[in-house]
């Protein structure tokens, strides 16, 4: 799928629209350009980053998978207090693990030594019960946000069309076709490909985790010709040559995380900011160490040690009630080799600069790439001949070589009433 040239006249000029920042998620959210936040839980994601990447252009999107209803109003209250932007809510929607006495045993156990080298008792807090989706989704139909992202799940076709009702736009998270597919069925508005590349928490929901290894690079074009839901690509874009090279593949737009992790709005602890820099394209791994579900971190003591053990450990959000406190006292003394420091393979390119100059020098690299936003003028010369071509002034799709066009009657490639010529970039 490709963006169509928009062709409209205007006055004695034909205006043909080719502005790279123009897509269906601009167009349907209200937003300058194509660029998401990832949500980014458990501390880097705050109001402040969301805020800063709305104000600049974006569409910034509050973390609320893991905040009970009040505590998620109070968030979107915080955030809407700092910009009149549109911005989105994440919510996780797929349902917890079932609790498993052995496992959670098992975890204690192999956690002991740590929470001893921190000073912890030796057994966690009693675990928190998980909030309840139907209860944070009565929180944003409340709020009336602009957009909500799904993630570790297909959410229930009567949500979505409560949603849509509501007028509000609807993001699911797929790590390979089959999850696309079930997506755009459901009904979603958007289709995040979140490839193997990403940081955080792998949005896998079909299948073993290692099917989800998918590079954006093959994943985003494959999801592109196979749904027509607008995609956005996620995983491994970290300034304006990702973004490019995402629009030039089919994506509507992108989602950025790790990207804004070392920005001073994000909450990551500063020698967490500091070690991303250090890091390399194998500074990262997959652990479920921290939270009982796959996720892409920084390399570090917890991680390494425990990699044999995973099997053993309870699934999210067990695991991650289990840690909390150990991360928190970590976190404190900034001790790094307890922290789960979520980050993407594209981390040594992270930039210690405030979201919004992140973002202007993004789109400066992108328009360097495929051109500025000024529209192409056409002469009325032109545009006579257009008419006279008894060619309707519809959009149509740009085709790659003169051969790819068919000429022959009742071609549908000439018609704007087919299937491909309505879709939007992905």
């Amino acid at each position: 799928m490709h963006d169509p040239l928009r062709v409209v006249s205007r006055s004695t000029s034909l205006v043909a629209d080719l502005n790279w920042s123009h897509t269906a998620l601009t167009e349907r959210l209200g937003i300058r350009y194509p660029i998401i936040q990832a949500p980014m839980a458990g501390g880097p994601g705050t109001p402040q980053l969301a805020a800063a990447v709305s104000g600049a252009g974006g569409l910034g999107v509050l973390a609320g998978g893991d905040l009970q209803p009040e505590p998620l109003r109070l968030a979107i209250a915080e955030l809407r207090a700092l910009t009149d932007r549109p911005f989105a809510v994440n919510l996780a929607a797929g349902g917890p693990a079932k609790i498993d006495p052995d496992r959670i045993a098992r975890a204690h156990e192999l956690l002991a030594p740590y929470r001893s080298a921190l000073g912890l008792p030796p057994d966690p807090p009693a675990p928190p019960d998980p909030p309840e989706f139907e209860q944070q989704l009565d929180v944003v139909l409340e709020a009336g946000v602009s957009a909500v992202s799904f993630i570790f799940g297909a959410p229930d076709p009567v949500y979505l069309e409560m949603l849509r009702e509501a007028g509000i736009a609807t993001l699911g998270t797929a790590t390979h076709l089959l999850e696309a597919i079930v997506l755009e069925e459901i009904g979603v508005d958007f289709v995040i490909a979140q490839g193997a590349e990403a940081g955080g928490h792998r949005g896998t929901f079909i299948g073993h985790p290692e099917q989800g290894l998918v590079g954006t690079l093959t994943l985003a074009p494959l999801l592109a010709k196979h749904i027509k839901v607008p995609i956005i690509a996620a995983g491994g874009i970290m300034d304006g040559r990702g973004i490019a090279a995402a629009r030039m593949l089919g994506a509507a737009g992108v989602q950025m995380g790790t990207a804004f992790l070392a920005t001073p709005e994000s909450d990551a602890h500063p020698a967490y900011k500091a070690l991303l820099r250090q890091g390399s394209e194998i500074a990262t791994t997959l652990s479920r160490a921290f939270t009982g579900r796959y996720g892409r971190v920084l390399r570090n003591r917890l991680s390494d040690e425990l990699r044999a053990h995973e099997a053993d450990l309870p699934g999210f959000p067990l695991q991650l009630y289990l840690t909390q406190d150990l991360r928190q006292a970590a976190t404190e003394r900034g001790l790094t080799d307890f922290m789960p420091l979520w980050a993407g393979q594209g981390c040594h390119l992270c930039e210690m600069r405030p979201a919004a100059e992140l973002i202007a020098a993004w789109v400066g690299q992108v328009e360097d790439l495929l051109g500025r936003e000024e529209p192409l003028e056409v002469s009325d010369e032109e545009l006579a001949r257009w008419i006279d071509s008894d060619l309707p002034l519809v959009t149509f799709e740009p085709l790659e070589t003169v051969e790819d066009i068919d000429f022959s009657e009742g071609s549908e490639s000439l018609h704007p009433g087919s299937a491909d010529s309505t879709q939007q970039p992905a």
